[in-house]
Order: C-alpha cells, then structure tokens, then sequence
C-alpha cells in the first residue's frame, strides 16, 4: 500500500489575489513536505452552474462536477481553504460541494467522493476572527456527508496584512501551525490506511 497519501487542496474563492487561496498555497507545500501526492487547483478553472435539479435531470451532471469527481476519488483526503461570506461559506464551495455529492451514474453511491475521506480546514479573513464563523457551517456540511474532519483548525484574521511578499504568513507561529496541521493531515491518512 501507497505510503504517499494523495490529498487535493482547494480555497473557495475564486478572486485572483484571495488570501485564502495563499494559505492553501502554504498547506499544499506542507503537503507535500510530509509526504503527501498534492495536487492544488483553483476552482476558478471549474466552473459550474448554480446547482438546479431541472439541469441534474435534463442533462445530468456538468462536465465540470465530473472532473472534480474524478479528482476527488483519486485522493485520500482534502485541504478546504474556506473564506467566509456573511459568517459561512462561499457560494462557490457549497455549490461545488452540491454538485460533487451528485450521482454521476446510477451505479454510484450518493456522496462517494466524500465517504471517509480525511480534511483539514482552514480559513483566512480580514474580520478579527478569521472566518471562524464559516468554518463551523464547513465542518458541519462536511461531517454529515461523511468526511472525516480533523478536530484542529487554524484561522487567519486580518488576512490583508498577514502575508508577506512572498506568499508566507508573517507570523511565524501561523506559519508553522499551518505547516503542522497540513503534516497531522498526512499522517493521520497514513494511520487510516494501515
């Protein structure tokens, strides 16, 4: 058995300077560090249309949703980078989330792409508690389709300022638990796969 556990790294934002998708940035390179298979994408790059039954039916699932399954179901586990809009989570995340839960065949299992897989999430904000707020609707959503999700977590306030020129945090605390959540990811995979 792989002792590389494979983990896809996501942010929920689609803006092009998001400071969530920084801090995905420096989870994925933690990933990796401790041994994981990353693989980072922007969800900018998977669009799709607002979840609607009708289009479910008529056309069955996006092109898109398809793709992001296929990913999802190569990997042991995610890193869920989640901004928080109006103290929960992106549009954008909770309709990938929607569409992914899909069935894309009638032989699939209803949320197989999530079923005992492992996250980690993370949040970063500009409001003094660090997308806190949305974090708790994210682990929630998570757990009730059957994701395991690891009990820490690590906030970002004042997201604005917190990075640096080159894309680290300029805490060296808030880097190094960022970098010791995305390694407590990986080993905990490795445990479950023994």
């Amino acid at each position: 058995m792989s002792k590389s556990p494979k983990v896809l790294v996501l942010a929920g934002s689609l803006r092009k300077g998001s400071t969530n998708k920084k801090l995905a940035k420096i989870a994925a390179s933690s990933a990796i560090k401790a041994g994981a298979d990353v693989t980072y994408i922007d969800l900018k790059d998977y669009p799709l249309p607002i979840y609607d039954g009708d289009i479910e039916d008529s056309e069955g699932l996006p092109q898109n949703a398809i793709k992001l399954k296929e990913l999802m179901f190569q990997t042991d586990g995610f890193i869920f980078v989640s901004p928080e809009y109006n103290s929960s989570i992106s549009a954008a995340l909770k309709n990938m989330i929607d569409w992914t839960s899909r069935k894309a065949t009638t032989e699939e299992v209803y949320l197989s792409c999530f079923i005992d897989k492992m996250a980690l999430i993370l949040s970063a904000s500009p409001s003094p508690m660090g997308g806190l707020r949305g974090l708790v609707h994210l682990r929630s959503i998570l757990e009730n389709i059957f994701t395991f999700v690891l009990p820490k977590q690590k906030v970002i306030p004042d997201s604005w300022n917190a990075f640096d020129d080159k894309g680290n945090l300029s805490n060296p605390k808030d880097q190094k638990e960022v970098e010791g959540l995305a390694e407590l990811l990986v080993k905990t995979i490795q445990k479950m796969k023994q």
